[in-house]
């Protein structure tokens, strides 16, 4: 996937687990991505987690709806599993273990890296990533053990040190406030609780995706030319 299309693939990229719903998974992501996401997540973590069998069993039900949208399925932190669903690619922060290392284990496959500041993201594209994760944006209650909340200070850093990786900001994220995200100079949102817990994820996702290509409208700079 070049780099053009995996921008377009980073519009509204849900990220989502069984203990992010309250209704069946399956149905909450097949929403999802009539609505408008554009990439998906697998993210089985927290209290309550599936484990084991269950885990992987709700991983290749959840693979197989991306498959039939043609959205890209990618795997949080877990390399073992993504191999074995040859999934498309894998997600990992920077306590996840060496991102060389990392790289080389999953040759062909997508990458993607959260990042918090310059060095970091100059690092992760070194050895490698094509996405980065930068956040958290905005306040969420999602993750517990997030970095102090940063605004849009480090997307307008990372492109102003010439950093043309795709990028989608996380952290709190609403339809509400996702084209401040873009318009200075993400490619899209990633998301959990504003699909997963919202009850009709289908609009939820509309709104977002409206929301993100409203702010790259008002960013020029943002567009890309094929």
């Amino acid at each position: 996937m070049n780099q053009y299309m995996l921008k377009e693939k980073m519009k509204v990229y849900f990220i989502m687990g069984s203990t992010n719903c309250s209704t069946d998974a399956e149905e909450v992501l097949e929403k999802a991505l009539k609505g408008g996401a554009t990439l998906f997540q697998f993210r089985e973590k927290g209290t309550g987690c599936l484990e084991g069998g269950s885990r992987t069993e709700l991983a290749m039900a959840l693979q197989k709806v991306c498959r039939r949208y043609n959205v890209p399925f990618i795997i949080n932190d877990d390399i073992q599993l993504m191999k074995h669903l040859d999934a498309d690619g894998l997600h990992v922060g920077q306590e996840d273990g060496d991102l060389a290392e990392i790289r080389k284990a999953i040759p062909g496959k997508l990458l993607g890296v959260s990042v918090h500041n310059l060095k970091e993201a100059r690092h992760a594209l070194e050895v490698g990533a094509d996405y980065l994760g930068v956040g958290p944006i905005y306040p969420t209650g999602t993750k517990t053990d997030t970095r102090p909340v940063m605004g849009y200070s480090v997307i307008r850093e990372l492109r102003e040190n010439g950093i043309d990786a795709p990028i989608v900001g996380i952290g709190g994220i609403s339809a509400s406030n996702a084209s401040g995200v873009t318009q200075a100079g993400a490619d899209g949102v990633a998301v959990i609780t504003a699909i997963s817990s919202h009850q009709e994820p289908d609009e939820a996702a509309y709104e977002l995706l409206k929301s993100v290509e409203k702010g790259k409208e008002s960013n020029p700079s943002n567009k890309i030319i094929k």
